[in-house]
């Protein structure tokens, strides 16, 4: 069953590819790149998208189908070399983020990032979008041993950023997320503009699910940002 909003928020947790940056065209231009390299037929955009959120084998693994594991973990650090290389030149925040983020920061309450990308890859990311150091926990995939679904990621983002996790919110766009958040002891919520792994958000056991940022906001209860 899903559980209630807690009464007093004290802070919110995202995940990072799908929830809060679409990152998906610098993910894809990366692997267009090293396909060129490999005398490879690059992947259509489309199936490359939707599992950006399992990371850069899942990438990876659309274009060089006929590579068997080891194959593709030695396609790894140049894949990885070419898409620090192009980060940021395309990654955008979905519509609403920025004014989310601003609502949050408005109201004082913390925010933080829960993500499994490789931690030089995050800190580096949100430098280059202008980022660094808005976020009061950024907890990455090597941060600790065990990454998302495992919980301790998201506890780890709650002691860093001074929270509760009763009275915290974890919002992400893949069921990890929400698997994750669940055994932490947070509210989730799941976003369904993001990559969903062709799931539907609906299914995963959230206890809530919000189209736009603007309807997080509205469950957060968020005050207008005016100018």
């Amino acid at each position: 069953m899903s559980k209630s909003l807690p009464e007093s928020i004290q802070g919110v947790l995202f995940d990072l590819d799908g929830t809060l940056l679409d990152t998906a065209p610098d993910l894809y231009a990366a692997l267009v790149a090293q396909c060129a390299e490999e005398g490879v037929s690059p992947s259509p955009y489309a199936p490359v998208r939707q599992v950006v959120s399992h990371g850069a084998r899942a990438v990876l693994r659309c274009a060089f189908v006929d590579r068997d594991e080891p194959a593709i973990d030695a396609l790894m650090p140049r894949y990885l070399e070419i898409y620090q290389r192009l980060m940021g030149e395309q990654t955008t925040a979905f519509d609403g983020i920025d004014n989310l983020l601003e609502r949050i920061e408005a109201q004082g309450m913390p925010w933080g990032i829960v993500t499994n990308k490789a931690g030089f890859l995050t800190d580096d990311l949100l430098v280059r979008i202008g980022w660094g150091g808005r976020a009061y926990a950024v907890v990455s995939g090597d941060t600790l041993p065990v990454k998302k679904p495992d919980p301790a990621p998201v506890l780890l983002a709650c002691e860093h950023a001074g929270i509760k996790p009763a009275n915290a919110v974890f919002v992400g766009d893949d069921r990890r997320d929400i698997q994750a958040g669940v055994a932490a002891g947070l509210y989730t919520v799941a976003v369904s503009w993001g990559y969903l792994d062709g799931g539907d958000p609906h299914t995963w056991g959230a206890d809530a699910v919000v189209d736009h940022p603007a309807q997080l906001a509205e469950l957060l209860r968020l005050q207008t940002v005016t100018a």
